[in-house]
């Protein structure tokens, strides 16, 4: 995108007009001790040329690689016609449609991403977007408790992704939210019941429910959102959207539902992209729906009854609320969403339920495979899909860096989170693995072993 900086003389006139000394007299406000000064870890401006060899040398670092890596980013299919429509100018120049009737278009396909996205988690109520899953958690956090009022501790297990967790923490240490760490069963992958019955009777705002895990177990969603309720928590689902195909909706979670549902939308036509960007989605029950932040699209008809879309909702938005606003965050990605509505409507409900099908069939084949390795199994007993932890007979660092050496990314290296798990790895196969790829896994895996 074209940008052209204001001249000296460009400035000089505007801050006249505005009767403005200076643009440092524009931030007065903001006290002297919060100021930065100068940003001394911002390297020197480039020209047009630089910057273009620049960004091509780190471009070309990315190498195709076999890739048997998840962890929150995954591998699908997406066709062609996904970014031929959303990188048309209509989707990719598009901002905040704040005026109704210039922007029915964009606003019609939000609509219809929140239905969608509704449907999928079985919710009442969807946003349009969140900037990505880990914030989107830390959002779904924060509404909880508002609007639980009397607690401020929210229950979050450590089978929850450590870099959402690291996300959360950073996001909501400062706001006198205490967060609490579940431990997880060592030999079922999944949340320690008899840790959370310790919270039995505690004032609780929230108890936070992933599924699958991050090991790709199967949490008993039923059981921990009934148990959340009868302490008068709020239920919040993080989910996986693909594995809803075939995995139950949180909205049906134990009967009554969960309340809010968070999770990671890039499993739904954004490419790995060297990691984003990627958007967050969030859904609620309808109660609950004033406290969601980001912006709700409706649907109305105008006096000649014709059907007309408008940003009914748009709670989030600082500049008009300021301190009271619901939250402060300022980026949703619309421009993913167009691509996951696209992506959702071209494959349908069959397309994702086929997706997710194959990409457990494919995880399960490979933990098969190689379990005929001497010293490599399973490490959890707890049914898992789309993911699977792999337990290694050496060092998983050095397995794994020699697997890239062969050209195959073996998985997530789960020591530095998790060290009591010694040499673990969590490995994903999603729809676009072949028989062939399973097999170079098994040959990669065997010879880094050797």
């Amino acid at each position: 995108m074209p940008f052209i900086p204001h001249t000296e003389p460009d400035i000089a006139a505007m801050l006249a007009s505005i009767g403005a000394p200076s643009i440092d007299a524009l931030f007065d406000e903001i006290p002297a001790a919060l100021r930065t000064g100068k940003l001394n870890a911002v390297p020197e401006g480039m020209n047009e040329m630089q910057v273009t060899r620049l960004m091509q040398e780190r471009a070309a670092q990315d190498v195709a690689m076999l890739n048997f890596i998840g962890a929150g980013a995954y591998e699908h299919h997406i066709p062609a016609a996904v970014w031929q429509i959303a990188t048309r100018g209509e989707f990719y120049s598009a901002y905040t449609p704040y005026q109704a009737e210039a922007s029915q278009g964009t606003l019609q396909l939000l609509y219809e991403y929140q239905t969608m996205i509704a449907s999928l988690t079985g919710m009442d109520v969807s946003n349009a977007s969140m900037y990505d899953g880990a914030s989107g958690l830390a959002e779904a956090i924060l509404m909880a408790v508002r609007a639980h009022k009397s607690s401020r501790r929210v229950l979050l297990p450590t089978t929850v992704s450590p870099l959402y967790r690291s996300v959360v923490h950073c996001i909501v240490k400062l706001q006198n939210i205490e967060l609490v760490e579940i431990p997880f069963d060592t030999a079922a992958g999944t949340i320690d019941l008899k840790a959370l019955e310790q919270h039995t009777g505690s004032d609780i705002a929230a108890l936070v429910i992933p599924q699958p895990n991050f090991f790709g177990a199967l949490e008993d969603v039923d059981a921990l959102t009934a148990w959340a309720h009868a302490q008068g928590a709020l239920a919040i689902a993080l989910v996986n959207p693909l594995t809803l195909a075939v995995l139950k909706a949180p909205g049906n979670w134990a009967g009554k539902g969960a309340d809010i549902a968070v999770g990671d939308g890039q499993p739904l036509g954004s490419p790995l992209s060297s990691g984003g960007p990627y958007f967050g989605l969030m859904c609620c029950k309808q109660a609950l729906v004033r406290q969601m932040p980001g912006r709700i699209i409706g649907r109305t008809v105008d006096m000649d009854g014709k059907q007309g879309f408008t940003l009914t909702l748009q709670a989030r938005e600082q500049h008009i609320r300021r301190a009271k606003a619901t939250s402060n965050i300022c980026s949703n990605q619309g421009l993913m969403v167009t691509a996951a509505t696209i992506h959702m409507a071209l494959l349908g409900v069959d397309g994702l339920r086929r997706v997710a099908i194959a990409s457990h069939a494919n995880t399960q084949s490979l933990a098969k495979l190689t379990s005929g390795l001497s010293g490599v199994k399973p490490l959890f007993s707890a049914a898992n899909f789309h993911e699977v932890v792999l337990q290694l007979p050496k060092p998983s660092v050095a397995v794994l860096a020699s697997m890239a050496e062969q050209g195959v990314l073996g998985g997530f290296d789960l020591q530095p989170h998790y060290p009591q798990l010694g040499n673990a790895i969590l490995v994903c196969a999603t729809e676009t693995k072949t028989n062939e790829d399973l097999q170079r896994y098994v040959d990669a895996l065997r010879h880094a072993l050797s």
